[in-house]
């Protein structure tokens, strides 16, 4: 060992406590920001991925609701479209190229007493902060989508009301 290099150990062993000062601190900030930075964006992915979910059950329910309450099937296909549009902006997601319903009913007439009302809705997720040209290369869309089952009210069509002669 050269002189220069035992003259060093020796300042070191001597002042042992004092070589390592505020080096915890600052490991303690690095690993910090590496294992915060993924956790938070992380949390924020889920919580739009959640808010997708949201999205696409309360359309799914609400549109299938709002099909089978309607006088004439015209009108039943133009609120099922407003009623889902609401539950969709509810959780943030407005642009309608992300966004769709599917009404689909076994019989004809589909607003037949009695009779089911399948309503698909599907929103596709955009994960936060992903530019569009990374989202063009690596797929960074989820699709998530929902599933309802309304039915056309039995008693539908029946006037309770009979005119007296």
């Amino acid at each position: 060992m050269s002189r220069g290099a035992r003259r060093w150990v020796t300042v070191c062993e001597s002042r042992r406590p004092r070589c390592d000062d505020g080096t915890a601190v600052v490991e303690f900030c690095l690993l910090a920001l590496v294992m915060l930075v993924p956790v938070v964006y992380l949390v924020l992915a889920l919580g739009r991925i959640q808010a997708g979910a949201f999205a696409a059950q309360g359309a799914a329910r609400e549109a299938g609701r709002a099909y089978v309450t309607a006088q004439d099937e015209a009108a039943a296909r133009r609120r099922a479209d407003a009623a889902a549009a609401i539950a969709f902006a509810d959780q943030g997601f407005v642009d309608p190229a992300l966004l769709g319903i599917d009404v689909s009913c076994p019989a004809r007439p589909c607003l037949t007493p009695d009779q089911r009302v399948f309503v698909r809705s599907r929103v596709l997720v955009v994960l936060p902060a992903v530019p569009p040209l990374l989202d063009r290369v690596i797929p960074a869309r989820i699709e998530v989508t929902a599933r309802h089952v309304a039915t056309v009210d039995r008693f539908r069509g029946r006037d309770t009301v009979r005119e007296v002669r």
